[in-house]
């Protein structure tokens, strides 16, 4: 198998010109299932079936390997039987047709309305940071916009007399309303902090950082961190967080799934069902704690 191997890291290096860490990362895959082969007394990969490809796949799984992981082994399997056939060394390919069972969905975990409210109030609006971080927060929430939606918004995306935000996302724009709330803190940041942050009366972006550039997604991570703490939230609050709140939240109170599937930007409803699953199983939850038949 060894001299298979050797020839199949020619092929990669001489004929499909992989970069050194693509040849690494397909060697340590095949060396690792060669290892497996062996543990079933198979000395050729000739005699490789579609049986022993999969139990190989379940090994993986039953050492708790990410789903990344072990669908690359399987591809790198898959590669290396195409070059075998190719040259003629095996008949057919065996990791062909394998596929992984789908990867459940996890549910995303969702705040209280007690704690966002607790969230939201952190910020002291005392200079134009704490101005800023309640008007990002309250956008968050009040819009569910992806982080790198939020710190890449620019002046020209706000219409505050109308009400509303601009997400563009390449040759994509979505138009997503914004509450009372929210433009208030917008307001109080535009009148009274970005102004102080502003270094070239010519940017654009909206949210500022010390230095009057764009804020980086790592730093508006750590600044909800740290207001979560604040607010003495057990639970360790991420950016994410908010977006997933503002989703169910709105569909626990009756929005429509469609709209809210276009707010969020998801091009597929069933990325935003998930939501629905999540208020029903609350639903679930509420009944059997309270119904006295339950």
């Amino acid at each position: 198998m060894e001299e298979q191997l050797a020839s199949f890291q020619a092929y990669l290096q001489n004929v499909k010109k992989a970069s050194e860490n693509t040849t690494l990362s397909y060697l340590r895959d095949l060396r690792g299932f060669c290892k497996y082969l062996e543990t079933l007394g198979i000395s050729e990969l000739s005699s490789v079936n579609r049986t022993n490809v999969i139990a190989y796949v379940y090994e993986l799984q039953e050492q708790k390997k990410a789903q990344a992981t072990v669908l690359r082994n399987l591809a790198s399997i898959r590669a290396l039987f195409h070059f075998l056939m190719v040259e003629g060394m095996c008949q057919d390919n065996p990791a062909l047709d394998v596929e992984l069972p789908r990867e459940e969905r996890k549910m995303p975990v969702v705040m209280s309305l007690e704690q966002v409210e607790l969230l939201l109030e952190q910020p002291q609006k005392k200079d134009a940071k704490g101005l800023r971080d309640k008007a990002m927060l309250e956008v968050l929430y009040a819009t569910g916009i992806r982080v790198s939606e939020l710190i890449s918004l620019t002046m020209a995306d706000l219409n505050l007399p109308f009400a509303y935000i601009r997400c563009v996302k390449g040759q994509k724009s979505r138009t997503i309303p914004i509450g009372r709330k929210a433009k208030e803190a917008v307001w109080e940041y535009l009148e009274k902090g970005r102004p102080q942050l502003v270094h070239q009366p010519e940017e654009e972006v909206l949210f500022l950082n010390y230095g009057g550039k764009k804020m980086t997604r790592q730093g508006f991570w750590k600044i909800v961190k740290m207001y979560g703490q604040a607010a003495g939230i057990s639970e360790e609050i991420t950016p994410h967080m908010l977006r997933h709140s503002f989703a169910a939240h709105l569909l626990e109170n009756g929005a429509d799934l469609r709209a809210v599937q276009e707010m969020l930007g998801h091009s597929d409803i069933s990325t935003t069902q998930i939501y629905t699953k999540l208020h029903a199983s609350k639903i679930r939850s509420v009944y059997t704690k309270a119904h006295p038949r339950a």
